[in-house]
């Protein structure tokens, strides 16, 4: 028997392969933390496909942080202002099932909701929806992949007719054009990164293009980077295209076979020439046209996309614009091109596939589809129209429902929305009038935990066994290698038992995470994302596994590959056909001006993970990046009297902020950077969210965290400056 235990980073969509193994082996010193704690030793796994034995800090550090500040017990108080006190599993279980069956009963099933998170493995997520969706008969389900996938999810279905990401890491190098935009993936997603990176520099051929207002660590890479406004990407897009349908850069045998709608598009991007575009995206007509040329003269374009797209109030029409430049010039299902979006959470992917959004169903089924919910509840056994033809509330209408008094139960599960969700001091009021929070988590304390009635200790990773599903749509099985700490459960564990409490016996009569896994995949079969050949039993024996992958018992000759979706560039729309969206650009959902001149955006660093709830409990990474920051460029820092160090106060319409300056020329004039990992826990008004609006795309309903209007007010000590409005610098 192998000394490691193979097992899965639970950080980003990556999807890196761990190895891990006990403090203490036979013949080696214990392997201790900082202070002196024994802790598991963790490595690549060089037998993972995707990550091939890579391994960034966090993924390396991981296990530094599973014995601080842990929920250990259920703990309950009946208001907010009282101290929590130790409940058993058995009090709180009926605490909170008589608390759902007097909210059905009087309000009705759409007062109860719950909000998960990409962090759950792939069991929870399905338990989860056949709880809320199936045997309670609301769609309330929502997770924080609203605010990370949900347009790239849109863009997909509205191109293709199914989610799924079409690529393979394997494309990283085999492609002859990266064109990466509004991702860092440098710092993000760090593995892919090194992949395309490495075949980057052995082959000087091989072109990166990165759009990008930073110059991040990505853009440092490039051959050529882009740095246009916030709010330009459909511009610059149908820009691209406007030189590619003049040069004749363009397929159109593909297009006439394979595509419908390009009418429509072709009117539209008439009215973006080169002049037009470049003045709009703040960018020479030259570098567009390079990068448009490299696009058109290249054989295999591959995009990268990740939030600085999703996060927009055109989340969705961005992705599809990506997309037309794909059909445009027959850019998809072969080696080294198509359309890739880079997932935020470790299990996004496992979450869309298990239906875990408000409008979705298990198997990419949607619950708007009459035939989608009579197969699910034909399959768990319900009656016809058990499942609600209405889609849930998002992640936002739980907070406006809360306002208005419509939600009456949110059960928060592995996520800290008093952190993550846009407009955050108008979410914390919010979350403070609700009557009933359940807040499920690891940790304790986080910034989410401070509004809740009740807390349940959730087993996270190396606790529980279950699978994840990577960006490229790779399958892993994430093994246990240690027993949950004092009396914390697996996720799908609490859902199953209050289900077995609510009178719903058979339908979670499940023995372990194995046989819940068993009972999803079958609601794959005959869909775009079928899995009826795995199990916890393949995964273990044959290793990580890419989807599709239909059960081996069928027709093997009649497999497609599950490398990259639509090598036979038939697509899951009723005519086959991929189609094109036609798209004028809007801009920002909020514009700078006057009064607040400046656009702020915000992401991710290196060595944290969006609140920190794990990695702010790491020595080694607190120390990489001690405190947020915000960038100002050296223009608009000498026009303000703002010098490296000095805190600047930061203001929007909805709130502030405080950062100490970083005056670099890595952020373009008028746009202002701050990091999004702090909340109140780590640092003292310190919160990208408490600037940010709740304005969100139309189709996907993701908010545009990724941008906002905002002024800068430095503060210095001697003389205060109060209600100070200063221009920024003109592009």
């Amino acid at each position: 028997m192998s000394e490691f235990t193979k097992t899965l980073c639970p950080y980003c969509g990556v999807g890196c392969g761990l190895e891990v193994s006990p403090p203490a082996q036979l013949g080696k010193a214990t392997n201790r933390d900082s202070q002196g704690n024994p802790t598991w030793r963790v490595r690549g796994d060089k037998t993972h496909p995707s990550s091939q034995g890579m391994v960034c800090v966090k993924g390396a550090t991981i296990a530094e942080s599973l014995d601080k500040n842990r929920l250990h017990y259920p703990m309950v108080r009946d208001s907010l202002d009282q101290e929590f006190r130790r409940v058993s599993w058995d009090e709180v279980f009926d605490l909170i099932t008589k608390r759902i069956q007097t909210i059905r009963f009087t309000q009705g099933p759409e007062a109860l909701c719950m909000y998960g998170s990409g962090q759950f493995q792939t069991e929870d997520y399905y338990i989860a929806q056949k709880l809320m969706k199936g045997c309670l008969g609301t769609n309330n389900f929502d997770a924080n992949s609203r605010l990370c996938m949900s347009s790239a999810v849109a863009g997909y279905i509205q191109s293709f007719g199914s989610d799924g990401p079409p690529c393979c890491y394997d494309d990283l190098e085999l492609t002859d054009c990266a064109f990466l935009i509004g991702t860092n993936t440098a710092e993000c997603h760090p593995i892919v990164f090194n992949r395309l990176e490495k075949y980057h520099k052995k082959n000087r051929k091989v072109k990166m293009i990165v759009v990008d207002p930073r110059r991040t660590p990505t853009a440092e890479a490039a051959d050529l980077h882009l740095a246009i406004r916030p709010g330009t990407d459909i511009d610059l897009m149908n820009g691209i295209a406007h030189l590619l349908m003049r040069w004749n850069y363009i397929d159109t045998m593909f297009m006439d076979d394979c595509t419908s709608n390009f009418p429509a598009y072709a009117e539209v991007i008439r009215h973006y020439p080169p002049e037009v575009v470049a003045r709009q995206c703040g960018i020479s007509i030259e570098d567009l046209e390079t990068a448009a040329r490299l696009w058109g003269q290249s054989e295999r374009v591959l995009s990268l996309w990740s939030m600085g797209v999703n996060q927009s109030s055109e989340g969705t029409a961005k992705v599809r614009t990506i997309i037309n430049l794909h059909l445009m010039t027959g850019q998809i299902g072969k080696p080294g091109a198509g359309p890739f979006s880079l997932t935020g959470q470790p299990n996004a992917m496992g979450g869309r596939e298990a239906g875990g959004l408000a409008h979705l169903l298990p198997g990419y089924r949607a619950v708007k589809n009459p035939q989608h919910r009579a197969e699910v509840e034909e399959f768990w056994g319900l009656k016809p129209g058990q499942i609600s033809p209405n889609p849930g509330l998002t992640a936002w209408d739980m907070i406006t429902g809360l306002e208005n008094g419509a939600v009456e139960l949110l059960w928060i599960a592995a996520t800290n929305p008093a952190v993550s969700m846009p407009d955050l001091e108008r979410t914390k009021k919010a979350l403070l009038r609700s009557p009933f929070t359940i807040y499920q988590d690891a940790y304790y304390p986080t910034e989410t935990s401070a509004y809740a009635h009740v807390l349940l200790p959730a087993a996270q990773w190396g606790e529980k066994t279950g699978v994840m599903t990577n960006s490229e749509r790779v399958v892993t099985l994430c093994s246990a290698f240690r027993q949950p700490p004092r009396e914390a459960k697996a996720d799908w564990e609490i859902f199953a038992e209050v289900g077995r409490r609510l009178g719903f016996e058979k339908e979670f009569a499940f023995a372990n995470s194995a046989e819940v896994y068993a009972e999803f995949v079958k609601l794959t079969k005959n869909r775009p994302c079928e899995m009826t050949g795995i199990s916890h039993t393949q995964l273990q024996a044959e290793g990580p596994t890419q989807w599709p992958h239909p059960d081996e018992s069928r027709d093997a000759i009649n497999r497609v590959s599950n490398k990259r979706l639509y090598t036979n560039l038939r697509f899951h729309t009723p005519d086959g056909r991929a189609r094109f969206g036609a798209y004028y650009s809007k801009g920002l959902a909020e514009p700078p001006d006057p009064d607040y001149p400046f656009v702020l955006t915000n992401g991710r660093l290196y060595g944290h993970w969006h609140t920190q709830t794990r990695t702010g409990r790491i020595e080694k990474i607190c120390k990489m990046h001690p405190e947020p920051f915000i960038e100002i460029h050296p223009r608009d820092a000498a026009r303000l009297g703002i010098i490296d160090n000095m805190d600047v106060e930061v203001r929007s319409r909805r709130g502030k902020a405080k950062f100490p300056a970083k005056v670099t020329k890595a952020i373009a004039p008028g746009t202002v950077f701050v990091p999004m990992h702090w909340g109140s826990l780590w640092a003292d008004n310190a919160e990208a969210n408490a600037l940010t609006h709740p304005e969100s795309c139309p189709d996907s309903l993701q908010p545009e965290l990724k941008a906002c209007a905002v002024q800068l007010i430095p503060i210095s000590v001697e003389v205060p400056i109060k209600n100070h409005q200063l221009q920024s610098s003109q592009w």
